[in-house]
């Protein structure tokens, strides 16, 4: 059995979805089946091309989180892409579980927009899961929210090893009356190679050239820039690095636009910084460059950063605390 998780939120530590995907992949990896998560974030470029995906997938799980307003963009994208270029027959086959976390007003119509769209799209859905969490944490330890997400999970392995049927609806109905989608059997690539101006081979082969040579381009940009984001940070914190005797902690800093995590290891009179992964950092902080930049110059500290809403931690806050008397950045003129 083969289930995909399409996960439309932002990705940030404390995003309560992602506890519950999370949960959910490991109750069904636990029934030997193989799941294959998609975060839509990182498939910007890539989401009019995921609809392919479906065809080995026997059930999904599409994800959200409401941060605002309805399901977000990402995930509205994939289910035009879906709408636009999916299989029709293979999606009639695929059950659907809608995951819709809220950390405002608005989870259960995200939840019902979901059911609905892959209803349209001749879907089969299965009973979801949405709730508001004001703090992930206490969802995290909540033993009743735990056994609700698993039973969830088990619930929809038994419904696609079962086959388990239900009565139509009444959208798809409708749909097949009013709104048919025209069947296109092209990818959209082959799509824009049928416009009028990528049908002109002169202009083909002016618009290959062109792309060689910006590819090339930025190529030799990011290799010459790479060694540069590979050691950015490390010298100011090993420069400032203060030592506490008997101290031990790691710290693992996720920073935008950074694929790699800043990993600051201490122990005792040692420090080992690094860009990678820690396996059980004792505090996970997550910020932006900008404010990376504002305490590596003197003009913010972490604590000031953290009350101010600048950054995001999750882990032992007392080890938090100690980051600004470990290092003593001073400010620049």
């Amino acid at each position: 059995m083969n289930i995909n998780i399409y996960y439309g939120g932002r990705g940030i530590i404390d995003d309560p979805t992602l506890f519950v995907i999370n949960k959910m992949q490991e109750i069904l990896e636990e029934l030997r089946v193989n799941v294959t998560r998609y975060n839509l974030y990182e498939c910007k470029n890539s989401i009019s091309t995921l609809p392919q995906t479906l065809k080995e997938a026997d059930g999904i799980i599409l994800a959200a989180t409401v941060e605002w307003y309805g399901i977000g963009g990402d995930m509205q994208q994939f289910l035009d892409a879906c709408w636009l270029f999916g299989d029709k027959e293979k999606i009639a086959k695929i059950y659907m579980c809608p995951v819709v976390m809220s950390t405002t007003y608005g989870e259960r119509e995200g939840k019902l927009s979901l059911s609905t769209a892959w209803e349209i799209l001749g879907g089969l859905p299965c009973s979801g899961i949405c709730g508001y969490i004001e703090n992930t944490v206490t969802l995290e330890m909540n033993e009743d929210y735990i056994r609700i997400i698993e039973k969830k999970a088990e619930n929809m392995y038994r419904a696609i090893n079962q086959h388990v049927t239900s009565f139509p609806a009444s959208n798809q109905a409708v749909i097949q009356k009013v709104a048919v989608a025209k069947n296109i059997d092209l990818t959209p690539q082959e799509t824009e190679q049928l416009s009028q101006y990528v049908s002109d081979d002169s202009y083909v082969q002016r618009q290959k050239k062109d792309i060689q040579e910006l590819t090339d381009l930025f190529r030799n940009m990011l290799s010459e820039e790479a060694a540069d984001g590979e050691e950015e940070y490390l010298a100011a914190f090993r420069r400032c690095f203060k030592p506490q005797a008997g101290f031990h902690a790691e710290y693992s800093f996720a920073l935008d636009e950074k694929k790699k995590k800043l990993i600051l290891s201490v122990q005792g009179p040692k420090l080992e910084c690094r860009y990678g992964i820690a396996e059980k950092p004792d505090v996970e902080l997550q910020l932006s460059r900008q404010s990376m930049e504002e305490i590596i110059n003197g003009r913010m500290t972490f604590q000031r950063a953290f009350m101010s809403g600048a950054m995001k931690t999750k882990g032992d806050f007392r080890i938090l605390r100690t980051l600004d008397q470990l290092f003593l950045f001073e400010q620049k003129k």
